[in-house]
C-alpha cells in the first residue's frame, strides 16, 4: 500500500486544490492512501494572513472531499515534521512553494527511499485571487 502525502491551507476550496488531491489520490492508487495536511492558522501565518475559514472548518472541508482518506493538523508551514512522524512513501509539492523548502524535503524523502512528485501550480485557481476578485466586485 503506497501512502502520499500532501497539504493545504484550504482556505477556499477551488478546483486547483481539487486536481492536486485527485492527482495524489491517482498516484497512491486504488489500495493507497491520501493523508491531507492541513495547516492549523498558526501555521498559515508564518507566510500569509490569518484564514477566512477556522482550522475546524477547513479540516471537516478536507474530510469531505472523496479522493482524502484522513486529514490531519499540519502545524507548522512545513510540511516536514508531519513527514517525518507520517512516513509516506510520496510527498506531493507545487511549483508555488520555496525551491529551498522542496529540495529539503527531497533529501528527506530519499533517507527514507521514498519520493517527492512536483505538479504545476495553476494561478487561475488561486485562492489569493479569488479572493481579490470578491473584493473587486463587493
Amino acid at each position: 500500500m503506497k501512502v502520499v502525502y500532501s497539504y493545504y491551507v484550504l482556505d477556499i476550496v477551488h478546483k486547483g486544490h481539487l486536481l492536486m488531491m485527485k492527482n495524489a489520490k491517482a498516484i497512491a492508487g486504488d489500495d493507497g492512501k491520501l493523508i491531507v495536511g492541513i495547516l492549523t492558522d498558526e501555521a498559515v501565518m508564518e507566510k500569509k494572513g490569518k484564514p477566512t475559514l477556522s482550522f475546524e472548518e477547513r479540516i471537516e472541508l478536507a474530510s469531505a472531499i472523496k479522493y482524502v482518506d484522513v486529514a490531519v493538523a499540519q502545524e507548522t508551514y512545513s510540511p516536514l515534521p508531519n513527514v517525518k512522524r507520517i512516513k509516506p512513501d510520496i510527498l506531493m509539492e507545487s511549483t508555488s512553494h520555496d525551491e529551498e523548502a522542496i529540495e529539503k524535503a527531497r533529501e528527506y524523502m530519499d533517507s527514507i527511499n521514498g519520493k517527492v512528485v512536483v505538479l504545476p501550480y495553476f494561478p487561475s485557481q488561486s485562492s489569493k485571487e479569488i479572493k481579490n476578485s470578491i473584493k473587486e466586485r463587493s
